[in-house]
């Protein structure tokens, strides 16, 4: 298998969606095969001016894979994808 694939999700405190989306991530049981950063956009001014009312936003080895909503089959897909 290749190396994991790098997972960031940009989220905020309080945000449903946010909440959402992770606990799809987690669910996979495809731990194995990601690293799990999440970046809360309230810490950088530039981040939360950029993805202000766009959270959460889902990158997978520094290409963005998803906004606002993510299933399961999706994410596993773009995983796959990503680990070619």
């Amino acid at each position: 298998m290749s190396e994991k694939a790098h997972v960031t999700i940009y989220t905020r405190p309080g945000c449903h969606l946010c909440d959402e989306a992770k606990r799809v991530i987690l669910r996979e049981a495809l731990s194995d095969q990601f690293v799990l950063e999440e970046v809360n956009i309230d810490c950088d001014p530039e981040l939360k001016e950029r993805y202000a009312t766009e959270i959460p936003v889902i990158f997978i080895n520094g290409e963005e894979a998803f906004r606002h909503r993510l299933t399961a089959e999706e994410f596993r897909e773009r995983l796959e994808v990503s680990q070619r």
